[in-house]
């Protein structure tokens, strides 16, 4: 322990907090998995392996119900937490009901469908009751997105005071094989080997510098270039740039294609400032399922089925991704099983059907070629993270835009505010003040169930779920009916066959209504020093999951 001297991580996207139960930023995520962990994680190859536990609950091994709706995990004995006190069911009980509160506004709700409530059986074990058969019961505590937190540091940091928990959620106690020892938001973690981590031989380093800021071009040049780092995440650079960087020989690329599709998100929703604490919130006065306040254009279909058709995806591939990347019209784009056909054709640039359709809605170019209707105009405030590869992708598609009549605004965000979930900043992801915004995100493991669930009413992000619902459009007219029914087939469906039958209706019906509009499917991309050893890229589960195995040659 303690033998390998400082690994220095980069992460141009600098962390915000370490709690990710509140927020959806991958970043916050990844930092956080250092310290807290989930009772199972999915490896390198998507396998499910236990962690938290001696073995992962099945129907043979007794751990899933007969009927599916219930499953028991029991926890590895010895295990503490890292203030030396044992981890214990009460510990998984409370982890459960945390994100349950409906005060609180879990950013990981969806992994924790169907759950009616949890059991400590005895200290070492726990039960999830489901009100339904649950074929695949894996989605509460099971990846980096739902690890298990300390009962006794929590207990005054449930529901609405959750986000006030300062200490808590930047320090928080783990099992994990670090230890926060000093937090600066949006910027640095310093972290220390756990002395109390199960392993007395692990983690081999004794200090974690987590840099977050900057940009993704000079994280890469720190790893790759100059060796001055040694795991820089995300790199979303140009390819050209990064095979230059690479030629110097102190470091390797790693990348492999998972779940990553970076789409617009369309806002169905008015974000007009005017409207104050209105601004982007979906809004059913009478309960009728019909949004109060809908967006003044983008909720004409032809308008996002346009928007779409203008848009070419081979180009912004070309441009900003190379070989790690590949146009893409899913919203659900692996495993392989899952993938959609029905869409491919947004493969093809089609500007002249784009106008057809505006013309026929009766939006109108004036003298300056805007369109406008009823005296709205056709003009759209985009935002992302800042990035030169986004960047680079809002300057081609505002150009394409313009070629059918769209007036197009761009913004940028810093990163770390951007994919933060603080409730107060009105510039995350999550608030969406914008009519367009574009970013990446997958999901844990290789079941996509949990996250299809992600578009369903009840995950429409908002001030009573402090704008961390993962329903980013807003897209929730009557309800969603057909889409919920499908979410709930899902839900009960054993056969694997139907159930990629169910994953792929769930993603045409959010991509065929232009919720979202893919744009590019992204391979994970990270440069590692090549002195680093033990590190094992992982597109299913946090990129740091065996930070404990990392180590330095001749060390």
């Amino acid at each position: 322990r303690g033998s390998s001297g400082t690994l220095t991580i980069l992460y141009w996207q600098a962390v915000s907090i370490m709690n990710p139960y509140l927020s959806g930023g991958t970043k916050d995520i990844d930092a956080g998995s250092m310290v807290l962990e989930p009772l199972a994680r999915y490896d390198e190859a998507g396998n499910m392996v236990p962690w938290l536990v001696d073995e992962i609950p099945t129907l043979e091994n007794g751990g899933i119900s007969e009927d599916l709706t219930s499953i028991t995990w029991k926890l590895k004995e010895g295990i503490v937490w890292s203030d030396g006190t044992p981890l214990t069911a009460a510990d998984v009980v409370f982890t459960g009901e945390y994100c349950l509160n409906p005060e609180m506004g879990c950013n990981a709700l969806s992994a924790f469908a169907d759950v009616e409530s949890f059991e400590a059986l005895d200290d070492m074990s726990v039960k999830v009751n489901f009100s339904v058969p649950k074929p695949f019961p894996y989605g509460p505590f099971v990846g980096g997105t739902s690890p298990i937190i300390q009962a006794a540091q929590f207990a005054d940091c449930t529901g609405a005071a959750a986000q006030e928990c300062t200490e808590q959620n930047f320090y928080p106690v783990g099992t994990g094989p670090f230890v926060v020892t000093e937090f600066r938001a949006n910027d640095t973690v310093l972290l220390e080997a756990n002395e109390n981590f199960r392993d007395p031989n692990k983690p081999f380093f004794q200090e974690v510098i987590f840099k977050g800021g900057g940009d993704a071009a000079s994280a890469a040049r720190a790893v790759l270039e100059t060796g001055e780092a040694d795991y820089a995440w995300n790199l979303q650079v140009e390819p050209e740039i990064l095979r230059a960087m690479e030629a110097a020989g102190k470091g390797k690329i790693v990348a492999s294609f998972s779940s990553a599709v970076e789409r617009l998100i369309v806002n169905f929703t008015n974000p007009d400032p005017a409207l104050g604490d209105n601004r982007s919130v979906w809004i059913d006065e009478d309960g009728d399922g019909v949004n109060d306040n809908p967006h003044p254009f983008l909720t004409d279909y032809n308008v996002r089925r346009a928007l779409s058709l203008a848009i070419d995806r081979s180009i912004i591939v070309q441009v900003g991704y190379g070989e790690t990347g590949k146009p893409g019209c899913n919203v659900l784009p692996a495993p392989a099983i899952y993938v959609s056909t029905a869409n491919d054709d947004c493969v093809t640039q089609d500007v002249e059907e784009a106008n057809r359709l505006l013309d026929e809605a009766g939006w109108v170019r004036g003298a300056d070629g805007i369109r406008e209707k009823d005296g709205v105009r056709l003009s759209i405030l985009y935002q992302t993270s800042t990035n030169s590869v986004r960047q680079g992708t809002q300057a081609l598609i505002k150009q394409m835009w313009e070629a059918i009549g769209v007036e197009t605004e761009l913004r940028n965000i810093d990163s770390a505010v951007f994919f933060g979930g603080d409730p107060a900043s009105p510039d995350t992801y999550g608030k969406f003040y914008a009519d367009i915004e574009m970013f990446t995100n997958t999901f844990d493991g290789t079941d996509p169930e949990a996250y299809m669930g992600n578009w369903s009413c009840n995950e429409v992000s908002g001030p009573e779920n402090q704008w961390l619902g993962n329903n980013i459009p807003r897209w929730c007219e009557n309800g969603n009916a057909e889409y919920q029914a499908l979410l709930d087939e899902m839900a009960v469906t054993v056969d694997i066959n139907r159930r990629a039958e169910i994953a792929k209706a769930l993603n045409d019906m959010v991509v065929q209504d232009y919720a979202l509009i893919p744009l590019v499917t992204r391979g994970d991309v990270s440069g590692v020093n090549n002195t680093l050893l033990g590190v094992r890229f992982n597109v299913w589960d946090a990129e740091p999951w065996n930070i404990a195995d990392w180590s330095r040659s001749g060390q």
